[in-house]
């Protein structure tokens, strides 16, 4: 029987160290050349070979993937990416990345040193944001998973006769701001309510929930006799990175018996911030929270996490008895609660392996000043933006995202003028709609970013408007 390991392992060996000395060739220059360029088609229908009924070798594999597959990423770990919220990764993260392949952990459950990682990464994750360290909590793809976790386990504590009988017509809703993230309609749909059941808040001038509006809506839903569960806040929303009142919502929620939630993808790792520790007041007493270590802690995608104040509500929204899964007092079968318990995956890799790694080699002082450099960043974009004519600041800068307008040019010209940014290989932000306007939008999360890099993008936005307005 021919197995799938090499005879002589010194090619292989060779090899990798090979690959391993490119990744960090790569890493090491990784702020030249453009950030993003698009791929062209005769690289695209390389690609297009068929499945191999014939293996080929690991060189011409690897020369592939680098004439082919390198040039053509998405560029977010160039220092002039400024679109949307993407981490940068980190060169601890990528060995990470190696160690935990090399393992082939399954961290669905059963007793073994991969899960007690992951068990640590919960607790760390706890202790930053300020909840009890006797919670619970596992890590999954990102915060869209992470937030349909926290609805799932709110509503089963709300009624855990959700589990076995659905919803039964009862009409169940839950809150949240105008400016939350879609995945929280998407996964009110997912889990059985309906898009329409997680009530838009109306948001204030500068873009928080009104809390005013959220006292009335859930006494007229009731009173209509639909059946309140849970309020969202956002800690860092996705169009302009401004921060609900957490404290707020808090109270509220507790008056009226829901569930406190708060989706704070990126703007969870502010707490380690003592400059904006102070600003996220309130996320200490969170039911549940979702956010991205693959995002502003810089680990390599994938790498969400979900955390629940409430370790047995928790596992009582998941958690099944199963004759092919027995939990065992000893043995390989033991360790329960098992991280399945928390989630609907049972298959799952050993994603702890590269935050553990990359918190622990830069601790969280080293990534305090990290998100504080990253926020500086953007206080100076945002002040180049206020004092150059023919620029305007759309929102208040709260953390480390700049959303700008373009006077003199339309909606569809801004759409082409960031299309022509990012084909130009200069920078690449994105776009949001602030108050209605197309926004020119700058997340400052990469690390690697500079002052330097947002005053070459600016200036660059500068010349195509010029060019445009003439």
């Amino acid at each position: 029987m021919a197995g799938l390991d090499p005879e002589d392992w010194s090619g292989i060996r060779a090899m990798g160290h090979q690959m391993l000395d490119a990744l960090f060739d790569r890493m090491e220059h990784v702020g030249e050349g453009p950030v993003w360029q698009p791929m062209p088609q005769d690289a695209r229908d390389a690609l297009k070979t068929g499945f191999p009924e014939q293996g080929q070798s690991l060189e011409d594999l690897h020369d592939r993937f680098t004439d082919l597959v390198v040039p053509y990423g998405n560029g977010n770990t160039h220092p002039g990416f400024m679109g949307w919220v993407h981490g940068a990764g980190t060169p601890v993260g990528m060995l990470a990345e190696m160690l935990a392949g090399g393992m082939n952990a399954n961290c669905g459950g059963r007793s073994h040193a991969a899960n007690e990682v992951e068990r640590e990464v919960i607790r760390w994750a706890l202790s930053m944001v300020g909840m009890p360290e006797d919670g619970s909590g596992c890590l999954v793809t990102g915060s869209s998973m992470a937030n349909f976790i926290s609805i799932i386990t709110a509503s089963r504590a709300q009624d855990i006769s959700l589990r076995s009988q659905g919803t039964g017509g009862r009409k169940m809703v839950g809150y949240a701001a105008t400016t939350a993230h879609g995945c929280l309609p998407r996964a009110f749909d997912l889990a059985g309510f309906g898009s329409d059941a997680l009530r838009r808040v109306p948001v204030l001038a500068d873009h928080r929930m009104d809390l005013v509006a959220l006292k009335r809506m859930i006494r007229e839903d009731r009173e209509a006799g639909y059946t309140p569960f849970m309020v969202a806040g956002t800690a860092g929303t996705v169009d302009c990175g401004a921060i609900d009142d957490l404290a707020g919502i808090e109270a509220i929620a507790r008056e009226n018996g829901l569930w406190f939630h708060v989706d704070a993808a990126f703007g969870a790792l502010a707490c380690l911030s003592s400059r904006f520790k102070n600003a996220l007041s309130g996320i200490e007493k969170a039911d549940s929270l979702a956010f991205d270590f693959h995002k502003w802690a810089q680990v390599p995608y994938d790498a969400g996490c979900v955390l629940v104040r409430d370790r047995k509500a928790h596992a009582a929204a998941f958690a099944q008895s199963l004759d092919y899964l027995t939990r065992e007092p000893r043995g390989l079968a033991s360790g329960a609660p098992w991280f399945c318990d928390f989630g609907p995956d049972l298959s799952r890799g050993f994603r702890a392996l590269k935050v553990w790694m990359t918190l622990g080699h830069y601790g969280s002082e080293r990534m305090g000043q990290m998100v504080e450099e990253c926020c500086d960043v953007a206080a100076h974009l945002a002040h180049r933006v206020q004092t150059t004519s023919g620029l305007v600041l759309l929102a208040p800068v709260t953390l480390n995202i700049v959303c700008f307008g373009i006077d003199g040019l339309s909606d569809q010209d801004v759409s082409e003028l960031v299309q022509d940014l990012h084909e130009s290989g200069v920078a690449a932000p994105s776009t949001t709609r602030i108050n209605g306007r197309l926004a020119v939008r700058a997340a400052i999360v990469n690390h690697r970013t500079t002052t330097a890099d947002t005053d070459r993008m600016l200036d660059a936005v500068i010349a195509l408007a010029a060019a445009r307005r003439a």
